[in-house]
């Protein structure tokens, strides 16, 4: 190789690595000015919500609309590289323009100053009691009992709940939600029941009927069987006089025995006609609708498939032909 070949050479290496080092140059500056403060003058302090289920570009892409950081896919990198991206919370949080964006991060994953909260529809009272205890900091024991005696008003959504709220403040806007929800619908009712009765019904068919379409029906069935004497047999209601089964760690035992049929509680609608002395779960406002306006049907059995679909029939010998075909 010529020398004039071998300078050539050493031109483009030197060439290439000036190229690399202003490269990496250039992305350190990327980085350090993606990770320094929005503005180190602005101490003031901003209020960021993240909304339950919000992933981290989405998190990033509105902390960057709000001035709070420099940079949204250095924020979203430095979460995905340190771990945070895993640990952050939905909830609302005190931050500042002035914080770097791994105080930002960091900061998102803790320190709320109110807490998202969902409480799925069908849940019982004892069930909502373990989510209060599980995600608020100032849950006390005594809470459960305050939660039972409101059982069927607690109604179910997503609540953005003070991180510091007591169990009044709590209750105050699961029942406030519930007021707001029954009087959309109330005007409906075709039945004679109380308002107390027509959410004892709402429970029923909240934990019988999986499916919105079948609630109607399910409503329709129990009301004839109110209407005709009969016992109305819902198994969901025994499952809740059994209460938590520890074995398999629910409140809903799944296989009832003949036994358990026989339990002595005032709930168990299997040796009592009537509806129990109270609801059985918090019910959505499908379930509630099912009960302010029953189907028009002469059905007074039902039997559900593997798939939770119900199947219902006027006679005994056309339910136990749905037993056959579906069980």
């Amino acid at each position: 190789m010529g020398s004039e070949t071998k300078k050539a050479v050493m031109r483009r290496l030197t060439a290439v690595a000036i190229l690399l080092v202003l490269i990496i140059m250039t992305g350190v500056l990327w980085w350090q000015r993606g990770l320094a403060p929005a503005n180190p003058n602005d101490k003031s302090s901003v209020i960021f919500v993240v909304n339950n289920g919000e992933g981290v570009r989405e998190i990033a892409n509105r902390l960057m609309a709000e001035k709070l950081i420099n940079d949204p896919i250095v924020f979203f990198l430095y979460t995905r590289l340190s771990g945070v991206d895993k640990q952050l919370q939905a909830g609302d949080f005190r931050i500042s323009r002035s914080m770097s964006a791994s105080e930002i991060a960091s900061s998102l994953t803790h320190g709320m100053l109110d807490i998202w909260v969902t409480i799925p529809e069908g849940q019982r009272a004892d069930e909502i009691a373990q989510t209060l205890k599980e995600k608020m900091p100032k849950y006390e024991d005594s809470w459960k009992t305050v939660l039972e005696e409101n059982e069927g008003y607690l109604f179910p959504d997503t609540y953005l709940i003070p991180r510091e709220a007591d169990i009044n403040t709590i209750l105050s806007l699961f029942k406030g939600n519930f007021e707001k929800k029954y009087e959309s619908v109330k005007g409906t009712k075709t039945t004679a029941l109380s308002d107390q009765q027509t959410i004892i019904l709402a429970s029923l068919i909240e934990r019988e009927a999986k499916f919105a379409s079948d609630r109607p029906l399910v409503a329709s069935v129990i009301m004839n069987r109110l209407n005709d004497g009969m016992a109305l047999q819902i198994d969901a209601t025994v499952q809740y006089a059994l209460g938590y089964q520890p074995e398999a760690k629910t409140w809903w035992k799944k296989d009832l025995t003949m036994d358990d049929l026989k339990i002595a509680s005032n709930y168990n609608t299997y040796e009592n006609t009537g509806l129990p002395p109270t609801p059985i779960s918090n019910p959505g406002l499908s379930a509630i609708e099912a009960a302010l306006k029953p189907a028009n049907t002469n059905y007074v059995y039902y039997v559900s498939d593997s798939k939770g679909h119900l199947h219902f029939s006027a006679t005994l010998e056309g339910h136990n032909q749905n037993i056959k075909s579906y069980l």
